[in-house]
């Protein structure tokens, strides 16, 4: 989803932009306005250091990974050889064939883990202490980029992403199966009946678009091996989410809670602080309602016959 939203944002800027996706990614069957595909998995080095080679790119921005706190749990092997191996054969690509290009690697707001609500706003100095073991894969990939820069002088970008919120997304977070589920209930395709997890807990949501925004920001005005957090410094539960969701929508439903749909720790607030993305002259331009209305009119899209 960010992926896309950087191509349209790029290009905007009169940039030459490629991308990369394994052969089975369904990203390879819907091409985005000019952007030129190549299929290539991050963990097969050769075939990575071949391409960085042949397409000698001054700006990578590093996306591909197991997304998803929720389905590291079930996939933890595997989540920590697609995001950390998969960072060390790119971050290794490009020293070998082309250590001038800015490398964007997109950690996570998953690396604080263990806070308290009073810890809240969480400054980018803080101790780390994930707690998932998606958490933990990305905290490892940010210290290998700050390695990377601070032994190989290699430009190494290091945003915190909160939650991105926008359209094209799977279903694997709380705000899109919500909103692919009320779809639904709207169109009367499936019971009137919400599954969900913990409402309790609330996050720092941002538009993807504001993210891409303070993302490029970054790259044109930050300082490379410098964290910084990419949220808009104001957390909603998840019930508000829903709450939000169902006025748009205007259905009515009963709420049940799937035990499926816990994990075995969530933290109960993550909010982050914003200075270092607003020092670089960063405004939010949507607001989390806007966000919640585009989310559930592209499942209205995404769900017709």
């Amino acid at each position: 989803m960010i992926g896309r939203h950087f191509v349209s944002a790029c290009e905007k800027k009169g940039w030459e932009t490629f991308g990369l996706s394994r052969s089975t990614s369904h990203s390879r069957q819907s091409p985005i306005l000019n952007h030129r595909h190549h299929e290539c998995d991050i963990l097969d080095r050769g075939s990575l250091r071949d391409l960085l080679k042949n397409l000698q790119p001054n700006i990578i921005i590093h996306m591909a990974a197991q997304a998803f706190n929720g389905i590291s749990w079930g996939s933890e092997d595997y989540t920590h050889q697609a995001n950390f191996t998969g960072t060390l054969n790119l971050l290794n690509a490009t020293r070998e064939e082309c250590p001038e290009a800015k490398v964007l690697l997109a950690c996570s707001s998953a690396e604080y883990g263990d806070v308290l609500p009073e810890d809240c706003p969480l400054q980018e100095n803080r101790l780390l202490r994930p707690i998932t073991p998606y958490g933990v894969s990305k905290a490892a990939c940010e210290t290998l980029g700050y390695q990377y820069f601070s032994n190989y002088g290699m430009q190494i970008y290091l945003p915190r992403l909160f939650i991105h919120v926008g359209t094209g997304h799977p279903p694997a977070t709380a705000i899109q199966n919500f909103a692919r589920q009320i779809a639904l209930v709207k169109k009367e395709k499936l019971e009137p009946v919400m599954q969900v997890g913990r409402l309790d807990t609330a996050r720092d949501f941002i538009d993807v678009r504001d993210g891409v925004t303070g993302m490029l920001m970054l790259l044109e005005k930050g300082q490379a091996g410098q964290p910084i957090n990419i949220c808009n410094q104001e957390a909603h539960t998840i019930q508000k989410v829903l709450d939000i969701l169902l006025e748009e929508s205007g259905v009515e439903l009963t709420v049940k809670q799937d035990p499926r749909l816990l994990r075995p720790s969530d933290e109960p607030l993550l909010l982050g602080d914003n200075s270092r993305l607003r020092n670089l002259g960063w405004k939010r331009q949507y607001s989390f309602r806007e966000t919640l209305r585009g989310v559930y009119k592209d499942w209205m899209e995404r769900t017709s016959d």
